[in-house]
């Protein structure tokens, strides 16, 4: 919390900014995240991401957002494999078989902000 917090209002009264408006007042600096698995992500884990930012600051009153970046993680895998083998007086045979993939986190930053009307 970085300044005053007024009473909750609907998600859809806050508008999100890329730059900040001319006037305005610093209500806290928020952060939201979401995990997806095999990739980053792309534009659909951005707009979650978003969406939860816009959640926090109308829970504090702001009706502003400014966003102020977006990272990447990976924070976890998981992986499994399967082998067999077959053997006989002279030959044997051998095969195996693996696979994992990585569970990422979408982290965004922003800042809630009041904008005077």
């Amino acid at each position: 919390m970085v300044g005053h917090t007024r009473p909750a209002i609907p998600v859809e009264q806050v508008v999100v900014y890329s730059h900040p408006p001319a006037t305005f007042e610093d209500v806290a600096t928020l952060s939201a995240s979401t995990k997806s698995a095999f990739s980053p992500g792309g534009p659909a884990q951005i707009d979650k991401v978003v969406e939860r930012l816009k959640v926090q600051a109308a829970q504090l009153g702001a009706n502003g957002l400014i966003l102020e970046g977006f990272s990447d993680a990976q924070t976890a895998s998981l992986g499994t494999g399967v082998g067999s083998e077959s053997y006989s007086r002279n030959t044997s045979v051998g095969v195996g078989v693996g696979g994992s993939f990585g569970i990422f986190k979408k982290t965004g930053m922003g800042r809630a902000i009041y904008v005077t009307p």
